[in-house]
């Protein structure tokens, strides 16, 4: 995988932070690459250390998306470099972290992964959540970067990830690669996880493992559903991202090359 076997510059290794990497360097279907180090994408920021900080400053990240939920926000909030907008986009996450919610999803997952299919197929909170994210990166000043990220930087920052790259121009297996090395780089934090809800949550390893993975199929379910409404992608991210053509060449004329 692509992904994995350039990690030496697609990887940023922090101490406080996992899964977080550069989105660039993907080809594009029109014989172009995505640019390096403009889109970032990360797993939870709220543990970073001063070192850490300061590798992010040499990195000219000027926006940093957070995808979470309140409940998420307030126990694990983020740690930023100064100078450092953060745009707070908790669409579809408002629930998360409510006991009903986990007792909810637990129980579904002890029966099945269908929960994980109707959230990658769930396209009702994705204007509020990712259309901002297109906005800042039409308008990001050339020498910035932006980062996007949810707690495990998996499938609210994986969802967002894809439709970037797509909108870029790259083809959907090398999506469904950059979407499944999220399980290289939270190999160890997922053994961890799946651990834990066996023990608290009583959860078969199968169970949790389905929840914890980065399956091609999850996120096939995204552009599905998207197909489904939608007839196409590009339809879809023209009505509700906002990327009419014009749009969508500037786009790929700031991320392209």
């Amino acid at each position: 995988m692509a992904q994995v076997k350039d990690s030496a510059r697609r990887e940023i290794k922090l101490q406080g932070a996992i899964n977080f990497r550069d989105i660039g360097g993907y080809p594009t279907k029109d014989g172009g690459h995505v640019k390096w180090g403009k889109i970032y994408r990360s797993a939870a920021l709220n543990n970073l250390t001063p070192d850490d900080l300061r590798e992010l400053q040499h990195l000219s990240l000027a926006f940093v998306a957070d995808f979470r939920g309140p409940y998420e926000v307030r126990v694990a909030p983020d740690r930023l470099p100064v100078n450092v907008t953060r745009l707070s986009l908790p669409a579809g996450s408002e629930a998360i972290g409510d006991t009903g919610y986990m007792r909810n999803m637990i129980q579904r997952m002890r029966i099945s992964d269908s929960v994980m299919y109707d959230f990658y197929g769930d396209v009702a909170p994705f204007h509020a959540r990712y259309e901002p994210v297109f906005e800042e990166l039409l308008t990001l000043n050339k020498d910035s970067a932006l980062l996007f990220h949810c707690t495990a930087g998996k499938d609210r920052t994986g969802i967002a990830a894809a439709l970037i790259l797509y909108a870029l121009g790259v083809d959907e297996q090398t999506i469904m690669n950059d979407y499944a090395a999220t399980n290289y780089y939270r190999d160890a934090e997922n053994k961890r996880a799946i651990a834990g809800m066996m023990k608290i949550y009583g959860l078969s390893e199968a169970a949790a493992t389905n929840m914890m993975a980065a399956r091609e199929d999850y996120l096939r379910a995204t552009f599905a559903a998207i197909r489904a409404k939608y007839g196409t992608v590009d339809y879809y991210l023209e009505k509700e991202m906002g990327l009419d053509k014009e749009k969508l060449r500037k786009l790929r004329s700031l991320y392209v090359e």
